[in-house]
C-alpha cells in the first residue's frame, strides 16, 4: 500500500509539471507582451521632450504716457550651460567669467503695446487694445500648435512722487510637442 501511495504520488506530481507548463504558457506570453508594450511605451515619452515657448509682455505704468510697452517673444535657440557656473563651497563663484552682452540675445519678435496710463490718467481703451492684441497673439500661437500652460505676473509699481517708474509684467508659457 505504501508502495502505491508513493507511486500515485510521483505519478500526480510528474503529471502536474506536465500540465503546469501548459497551463502557465499563456500567461508568460502575455506578461511578455504587456513588458514589450510598457517598455515601448516608457522609450516614446523620454523621446518627446516638448518644446517651450515663452511671451512677455511689459506694459508700462509711467504717468502720462511715456513709458514703453512690448511683448516680446525670443526667437534664438540658447545652451545655458554656456553661462552657467557652479559653486564649490558656497561662496566661491565663477560669475565673472559669464560676460552680461554674451548672454543678450539679438533675435527676438517685438509687437507694440499701448500703455495703462495716458495724460488723463488710467486709459482703458489702452487696456482693451493691449487684451485685443495679446488675446490674437495666444489665438495665433494656438493655431502653430503651441497650448498655454502658465501664466505669471508681477508688478513693479510706482514708487511715490519721485520715482515716476513702473511697470506690469506677465509671462506665458506655452508648450507643443516635439516637431
Amino acid at each position: 500500500m505504501g508502495k502505491n501511495l508513493s507511486f500515485v504520488a510521483f505519478s500526480y506530481f510528474v503529471s502536474f509539471k506536465k500540465n503546469q507548463n501548459k497551463l502557465f504558457y499563456p500567461m508568460k506570453k502575455t506578461m511578455l507582451a504587456i513588458l514589450a508594450v510598457f517598455a515601448i511605451y516608457q522609450q516614446s515619452q523620454a523621446q518627446d521632450i516638448p518644446e517651450w515657448k515663452v511671451v512677455t509682455v511689459v506694459e508700462s505704468i509711467v504717468p502720462a504716457g511715456i513709458g514703453r510697452s512690448r511683448m516680446i517673444e525670443n526667437m534664438t535657440e540658447i545652451n545655458t550651460e554656456d553661462y552657467r557656473t557652479s559653486r564649490t563651497n558656497g561662496t566661491k563663484s565663477n560669475q565673472g567669467s559669464v560676460r552680461r552682452k554674451d548672454i543678450k540675445v539679438d533675435e527676438f519678435d517685438e509687437t507694440k503695446l499701448l500703455n495703462f496710463f495716458s495724460i488723463g490718467g488710467i486709459n482703458f481703451q489702452n487696456i482693451a487694445s493691449n487684451d485685443a492684441m495679446i488675446g490674437a497673439r495666444i489665438m495665433e500661437l494656438m493655431a502653430e500648435g503651441w497650448d498655454l500652460r502658465f501664466v505669471t505676473s508681477g508688478v513693479e509699481s510706482d514708487g511715490g512722487a519721485e520715482d515716476g517708474q513702473g511697470i506690469f509684467i506677465t509671462r506665458m508659457f506655452f508648450s507643443r510637442p516635439s516637431q
